[in-house]
């Protein structure tokens, strides 16, 4: 069986999810095969494997780190928030239904058999287990059923690290407060502390370090500066969501939505110089960009009305008509057609009137479509003509069946590894100097070339040139930044005390 180490945090955004992410990046730059996992996570970003199963961004980002193929088994459960109070559960790559946090916290438990099996299986395929907590260990109304932070450690046999974010303030009584909150046995687990996010000369740091070292009778193995790596962070908790951009050459803006998923399908347009990507959530944030994104969602029917309340829809209509360019992904672009049934209560139920700027009607089905596909754009008019023919590969998260006229279709796909015939997908309209597009395919924007071509095209319609701007591949750009991340953890943190904790195990 594998070795197993596992990060926890004093509390969420404290580095966890990036520290697991250096960590396998080292391990396989020293010739290991290295495996991330955390058994429960809880996000609305989310991936599909190319066997169709469902799991979090945040291992699919870790995978990449460790240079392996994503697989369900690094995260066997999914919680896809719906509600303040419910989540859809996604078990294994499945949804197995909607549960009221109360209720999902009684039925958690009888998911204990399906967690260590895929533990289990990834130990037999891997040398190294780098095993993600969740929120912090020391909640001490949940310790009862943990089953992803110290619970999870005790399953796996697996030595703790516990990282603390100092930039917030108060990183000493948060560490000193989080192991005093463990029972005994697990405070013997915790073999290791590394201070997140620090700024600043770490020789003022280290009579602290010594004190806490004292304090707990836990070494600090290691503290990280406040890094500036462009990787994929948490969906709820990313300052991609929340700051200021600048508007820049061309100008593209993401409404986002209060249940807005996979906002990293956009992430590549950053790369541009020259292109200002921001998210907006009222009419004067959005302003006249020259690209309007409706992102994916997990409830499209209230996030539509939400956009209608608040007055988006309204000024999306009004500039889809003066010729600004609006495109749809997946649930952004369900709500750009007529209507939106919901017979079988998988949202809100009903028939919804839709935005109509697409010629698409959508029914929602209980079953929810999971694949990986590969196609190409079809026959794409208006001012993405440049896209007809491009390769594409992506996959599909949705519930939704929509139709709309075969003259119309944007793409021409076919799944990865099932046997079903290409077919048509997405819509477009460019009648009347109208330019809206939509699709269900996550990623399409991460195929090699179609940013450019899209930036390209927006910059034409300016008079102006790619030439006034640079772009980056991004394919090498993510392999980048994990180099820049993996160094960054050997300089800040003592690896040979690493492999010493990983090694001896518990």
């Amino acid at each position: 069986m594998a070795k197993a180490i596992m990060v926890v945090g004093t509390m969420s955004n404290s580095g966890k999810s990036l520290t697991v992410a250096g960590l396998c990046r080292v391990f396989n730059q020293d010739g290991h095969k290295v495996a991330p996992f955390k058994s429960q996570n809880m996000a609305l970003n989310s991936f599909i494997t190319k066997e169709g199963a469902e799991m979090g961004r945040a291992q699919v980002v870790q995978a990449e780190a460790a240079n392996v193929e994503p697989s369900v088994l690094m995260n066997p459960i999914l919680l896809k928030p719906t509600s303040d109070s419910g989540s859809q559960v996604i078990v294994n790559g499945e949804a197995i239904g909607t549960m009221p946090a109360v209720e999902y916290y009684r039925y958690k438990h009888k998911l204990v058999p399906d967690i260590m099996k895929a533990f289990n299986k990834l130990g037999e395929d891997y040398e190294i287990i780098c095993l993600e907590g969740a929120g912090s260990p020391a909640e001490i109304n949940l310790k009862s059923f943990d089953i992803v932070n110290m619970g999870m450690a005790k399953m796996a046999k697996a030595p703790v690290l516990l990282v603390a974010d100092i930039d917030r303030g108060g990183v000493f009584a948060s560490i000193y407060g989080t192991i005093m909150l463990m029972d005994e046995d697990e405070r013997k687990m915790v073999k290791g502390i590394i201070i997140n996010k620090f700024r600043g000369d770490v020789e003022i740091l280290r009579p602290g370090l010594k004190m806490i070292e004292e304090l707990t009778g836990v070494p600090v193995v290691g503290v990280m500066p406040m890094l500036k790596v462009d990787i994929e962070d948490e969906d709820s908790l990313s300052d991609r969501l929340t700051s200021h951009t600048e508007v820049k050459l061309i100008d593209i803006a993401v409404i986002r939505t209060p249940r807005m998923s996979n906002y990293t399908d956009f992430n590549v347009f950053e790369l541009v110089s020259g292109v200002s990507l921001r998210y907006v959530t009222s009419v004067r944030e959005l302003g006249h960009p020259d690209m309007i994104i409706l992102p994916g969602t997990k409830n499209t029917i209230g996030d539509m009305k939400w956009m209608r309340q608040v007055g988006l829809e309204a000024e999306i209509l009004k500039q889809a008509s003066k010729g600004t360019v609006i495109w749809g992904v997946c649930g952004g672009y369900q709500m750009l057609g007529k209507t939106i049934s919901d017979p079988y209560g998988v949202e809100e139920g009903g028939d919804h009137q839709a935005m109509g700027l697409l010629d698409t009607e959508t029914s929602f089905i209980e079953h929810k479509r999971t694949i990986q596909m590969e196609g190409k754009f079809g026959d794409v008019k208006g001012i993405f003509s440049c896209l007809s023919g491009e390769p594409l590969v992506g996959y599909e998260i949705h519930s939704g069946v929509t139709t709309y006229p075969d003259d119309k279709a944007m793409t021409n796909i076919k799944p990865i590894h099932e046997a079903e015939e290409s077919f048509l997908e997405g819509s477009q309209n460019v009648e009347n100097g109208f330019n809206v597009y939509g699709s269900y395919v996550h990623g399409v924007f991460d195929n090699e070339g179609i940013v450019v071509k899209i930036v390209e095209a927006l910059l034409a319609k300016k008079g102006m040139k790619m030439d006034d701007i640079k772009t980056i591949n991004f394919a090498e750009y993510k392999k980048q930044q994990y180099d820049i991340l993996a160094q960054a953890v050997r300089d800040n943190i003592d690896m040979k005390k690493v492999y010493e904790i990983l090694e001896a195990g518990l």
